[in-house]
C-alpha cells in the first residue's frame, strides 16, 4: 500500500505552520471533534492538540493550569521547553519529532504539546476511551468464579491479565496495524515460558499485515495470521474471560489483544482447546470431569446423531431387535431427508432471529417457535415427531459446544454427512467420517497439529483431556506449545 510521502515530515518550529499542516492533513477546523488550544507561556506560543471523546478533560485542564502558572512562577530567561516538560503532571510523557508520529498519537487519544521554536512535540497520555466496564461474558458464564471479563479497551484487558499474573517476565508488546485505522494490537506472553520461535512468528506475521483497517478486529487478524481460507474450523481460541486468558499464558500460549475487541486470541489452539470451559475448573475434579464428558457427548451428538438416526431409519435391518423401535412410526408425503434439512434449517433461522430480536421479545419468539411452529408442523404432517426430537437433541449438542465457531463448523460437517448418507447410505457415513478425521488431522494451527493429543497420540496429554486433573497433579505444561520451562511446579 502506498505510504504518504509526508509521513517523515519533521515538526516545524513555527507553530502556525504546524497548525496549517493539521488543517490540511487531519481536518482541523472541519472535524468538530479535533481541537487545538493555544496559550502563551513565558512569551512563547504553546499549542495543545487533542480529540474530544478520546481524552479525559480533567487531566487536560490540570495540565493547562500548570502551564499557565509558569507565567507567575518562572523567569523569562528560563529554558521554556525543559520547564514545561518538567511541570507536566502525568506519569506517561514521551517526545516525537515527526508530524506523522504526532498525528498518530493525537488520533489515538493522547494529547500533543508543541512549543514555539522547538522541533519536538511532547506526547501526554490522557486517554479515556468510551466503553463498558468489565463484566461477565455472555458466552462464557460460570456458576462460580469471577464475573469480570475483557472489554473493548486494550488497556483494561492487559490490566485485567496483569492483575492475575504479577510476574516480572510477563510481556505485552504493542504495535499498530492498519494504514488508516492504526489499531493497537498487543501480543502477551511470559518470557522464559512461551516458545520464542512462536513469538517471533506471530510478530513477523502481524507486521506484514498491510490493509486499510481492521475494524472487525480479531477475525481480521486471524485471517491474515493463519491464512485460514474457507476452512470452517477455528484455528485460534477466543476468550472473553481474563482468568482463561491468564491460565493459557501460564501454559506457554501467546495471547493477541486487539483494541476495540472484547475477545482475546489464544494461540496456538487445537480442537480440544475449543471443547474446554472454565466451569470445569471451578468445580471439584470429579465434577469437572463429569461435565467434560457430558460436553463431549453433546459435541458427538451434534455431529453424528442425525446421520446415524437417518441411516437406521432408511436401513432398519442395521438395528438390533431390542432397539428396533428407532425410526419414524408414521410416514408423510415429504421425504425424511428433506424433513431433517427443513427442521435443521428452521432451528438455524431461530438462532439468527434470536440474535436480532430485542430482549423483551425473545421470550415471545421462543413460545412461537416451540408451541406454534413445532407442534402445528407435526399435526399437519409436515414432520414426523421423531424428526423434531432428534434435530432438537443435535441442536442442544451444538449449543453445549463451548466454542461458537466450533459449533457452526460441526453443523456444516453434519449437513455434509447427512447428504452422504442420503446418497450412499452406510458407505457414505463411513467414508464421510473417515475423510472428516483425515481433514482435521491435516489442519495445522501455527504448526500445531489440530487433533493433538489424539493424533499424534500422546497418552499423558490425552488423559488430561479426558480427565480434569487436580491442580497439584498438573505439574507439566502442555508440550504442544513447546514451553521453555516444562514444569508448572518444581518436580518432586
Amino acid at each position: 500500500m502506498t505510504k504518504d510521502l509526508n509521513n517523515k515530515l519533521p515538526i516545524p518550529e513555527d507553530v502556525k505552520k504546524l497548525k496549517k499542516i493539521f488543517e490540511e492533513r487531519v481536518g482541523l477546523g472541519v472535524s468538530f471533534d479535533l481541537g487545538v488550544r493555544s496559550i502563551k507561556v513565558l512569551k512563547k506560543h504553546i499549542q495543545l492538540y487533542y480529540v474530544n471523546g478520546l481524552t479525559d478533560t480533567e487531566f487536560i485542564i490540570e495540565i493547562l493550569k500548570e502551564l499557565v502558572l509558569l507565567n507567575d512562577t518562572e523567569r523569562l530567561s528560563s529554558k521554556v521547553y525543559e520547564v514545561i516538560e518538567n511541570r507536566i503532571v502525568n506519569q506517561s510523557v514521551e517526545k516525537v519529532k515527526t508530524v506523522d508520529e504526532m498525528v498518530d498519537q493525537v488520533l489515538s487519544g493522547l494529547i500533543a504539546i508543541v512549543i514555539e521554536g522547538e522541533g519536538e512535540a511532547i506526547i501526554v497520555d490522557v486517554r479515556s476511551y468510551p466503553g463498558r466496564q468489565p463484566m461477565e461474558p455472555d458466552t462464557e458464564k460460570v456458576v462460580r468464579g469471577s464475573r469480570d471479563g475483557y472489554v473493548e479497551n486494550i488497556i483494561v484487558n492487559t490490566a485485567l491479565t496483569r492483575r492475575r499474573i504479577r510476574d516480572e517476565r510477563l510481556r505485552f508488546e504493542i504495535m499498530q496495524i492498519g494504514e488508516r485505522s492504526k489499531t493497537d494490537v498487543a501480543i502477551g506472553y511470559i518470557k522464559g515460558v512461551a516458545n520464542p520461535d512462536l513469538i517471533e512468528t506471530i510478530k513477523k506475521e502481524l507486521k506484514t499485515i498491510d490493509v486499510d483497517g481492521i475494524t472487525m478486529a480479531d477475525k481480521t487478524i486471524e485471517e491474515f495470521l493463519l491464512k485460514q481460507g474457507y476452512n470452517p474450523y477455528p484455528l485460534v481460541r477466543y476468550t472473553e474471560r481474563a482468568d482463561v486468558g491468564s491460565i493459557h499464558l501460564l501454559e506457554g500460549h501467546v495471547l493477541i489483544f486487539i483494541d476495540t475487541s472484547p475477545s482475546v486470541m489464544v494461540t496456538p489452539a487445537t480442537f480440544f482447546h475449543h471443547a474446554q470451559h472454565a466451569e470445569e475448573y471451578r468445580q471439584a475434579p470429579a465434577v469437572g470431569t463429569f461435565i467434560r464428558w457430558i460436553r463431549f457427548l453433546g459435541i458427538l451428538a451434534s455431529l453424528f446423531l442425525l446421520p446415524l438416526w437417518y441411516l437406521f431409519a432408511i436401513e432398519p435391518s442395521f438395528l438390533p431387535e431390542n432397539i428396533d423401535f428407532i425410526g419414524p412410526n408414521k410416514h408423510t408425503h415429504i421425504p425424511l431427508i428433506l424433513q431433517l434439512f427443513i427442521a435443521d434449517m428452521g432451528i438455524e433461522f431461530l438462532r439468527i432471529a434470536a440474535i436480532h430480536t430485542p430482549t423483551p421479545l425473545a421470550t415471545a419468539m421462543g413460545l412461537i417457535a416451540a408451541v406454534l411452529i413445532g407442534q402445528i408442523a407435526v399435526d399437519v404432517g409436515l414432520f414426523v415427531p421423531e424428526v423434531i426430537l432428534y434435530v432438537s437433541v443435535a441442536s442442544i449438542g451444538t449449543y453445549a459446544t463451548p466454542s461458537y465457531e466450533l459449533s457452526v463448523a460441526n453443523k456444516i460437517v453434519r449437513v455434509i454427512l447427512l447428504l452422504l448418507v442420503a446418497f450412499f447410505k452406510l458407505p457414505g457415513l463411513m467414508i464421510g467420517s473417515t475423510l472428516f478425521i483425515i481433514y482435521l488431522v491435516h489442519i495445522r494451527a501455527l504448526n500445531a497439529p489440530y487433533l493433538w493429543p489424539f493424533i499424534p497420540f500422546n497418552p499423558q496429554a490425552i488423559s488430561h483431556v479426558l480427565i480434569r486433573r487436580t491442580v497439584p497433579g498438573s505439574i507439566i505444561r502442555p508440550s504442544i506449545v513447546h514451553p521453555r520451562d516444562r514444569f508448572r511446579q518444581p518436580p518432586e
